[in-house]
């Protein structure tokens, strides 16, 4: 299973992106290890994901997501991807 996440940091900050083992990966965001774009050692907390049985998928969903200005990324994250046209 693959996964495409956002979370969010102490200070407000959104971040997306994707993996195959979501627990291990949000356990990295609070160690301050991997992603360059989260200021290491400010616990997260995730706020949304979605699966996706390809890599690719999870991959490409991300991007989509990183595009979106904050104010839309807030919106998926309250309303749900049922209800926000992200194209």
């Amino acid at each position: 299973m693959n996964y495409m996440y956002i979370v969010e940091c102490a200070d407000g900050t959104l971040y997306c992106g994707w993996t195959n083992n979501l627990e291990k990966r949000i356990d990295d965001h609070n160690a301050g290890k991997g992603a360059k774009y989260t200021k290491p050692r400010l616990p997260v907390k995730l706020v949304y994901f979605e699966t996706f049985d390809t890599k690719e998928e999870a991959m490409s969903r991300e991007w989509h997501i990183k595009q979106l200005p904050r104010k839309k990324k807030l919106e998926l994250v309250s309303k749900g991807k049922e209800n926000i046209d992200i194209s």
